[in-house]
């Protein structure tokens, strides 16, 4: 999420009470978790697993909860709950807009079904077809030819919370979905907003029914995925990739340019390109085949040898 105008370190701290190190001259053009973190950007971290990468990330301003010595050029603030006071700043500097129908722009030979809600400061390209019961929450951008099936819901809120002694704190979105040129999105499917960047789908992309696409999530162009797909946060799928019935894809892994999951599987880890993979935990399907192969010669094989 970029910040208009940019701040300083020294005038966040002040913001949220918490002490600066380093560079406290240093610019914050924008606040992003750390799955998307770029130059310039403030960042926060709050558990020791986490704090090399925070520190050693693109971010340049990291919000952290242990004094440390501040890498070259960057600045630290020192929060005694970097959680809460990321949380402060993003209600700051991106207040929710609520349902106001305001700063809605729909190009020329779109059609948007009387039923469908669309939320602010939301662009919907040409040539479009937006269907009944179909929900488009603020901040999304929608590029040109997009169908969207009956009740799509376009834009919830990632599914990202802090988990306390006292219960879940939720983490305040900042960010937002971009569906590009020439893509369909089947019936129920939901696509969630980006925690502080955007989910993205990719140019000709084809979404069947009952797809759920997690916070920061990138597919890339002309991919295909069929229903009961669920694809969790900050996962990256490369150009051409089909993703079969009922496949799971957890966060933050990524799927080669070209590969193909089959149906009902599930990978556990990031996956080559130009494959086809099934299972759970999914492998190559020539060598699962294999497997399922032997397993069914498990009885005979025990009988040999006196099991």
């Amino acid at each position: 999420m970029l910040l208009d105008p940019p701040q300083t370190a020294a005038e966040l701290a002040r913001l949220i009470g918490a002490e600066v190190q380093g560079n406290a001259d240093r610019l914050v053009t924008g606040l992003n978790e750390i799955n998307r973190v770029g130059e310039g950007d403030l960042v926060f971290v709050d558990h020791p697993k986490y704090y090399d990468k925070a520190l050693n990330s693109a971010a340049t301003t990291i919000l952290i909860n242990k004094s440390v010595e501040p890498p070259s050029g960057k600045a630290l603030l020192i929060s005694e709950d970097p959680c809460r006071d990321y949380n402060l700043l993003m209600r700051r500097f991106m207040p929710r807009a609520g349902w106001v129908k305001d700063d809605i722009t729909i190009g020329e030979g779109s059609e948007v079904h009387p039923s469908a809600v669309i939320g602010p400061h939301v662009r919907i390209g040409r040539d479009c077809i937006i269907s009944p019961g179909v929900v488009i929450y603020e901040h999304t951008t929608i590029g040109d030819r997009v169908t969207l099936h009956a009740n799509v819901v376009i834009g919830a809120d990632p599914f990202y919370y802090k988990k306390r002694a006292t219960g879940y704190d939720k983490m305040i979105p900042g960010g937002s979905v971009v569906i590009e040129d020439d893509v369909e999105i089947g019936a129920m499917t939901t696509i969630d907003r980006g925690v502080s960047a955007d989910t993205r789908i990719g140019r000709g992309t084809k979404m069947d029914n009952h797809v759920q696409v997690g916070h920061d999530t990138i597919i890339g162009e002309n991919c295909l995925i069929c229903a009961h797909v669920a694809i969790a946060g900050a996962v990256v799928l490369e150009d051409g990739v089909t993703l079969w019935g009922q496949v799971g894809i957890p966060s933050k892994l990524r799927v080669g340019k070209g590969a193909v999951i089959l149906g009902q599987s599930g990978i556990m880890s990031s996956v080559e390109g130009g494959k086809t993979y099934l299972g759970s935990p999914a492998r190559e399907v020539k060598q699962m085949l294999r497997e399922i192969a032997l397993s069914a010669r498990l009885p005979e094989i025990a009988k040999k040898i006196d099991l």
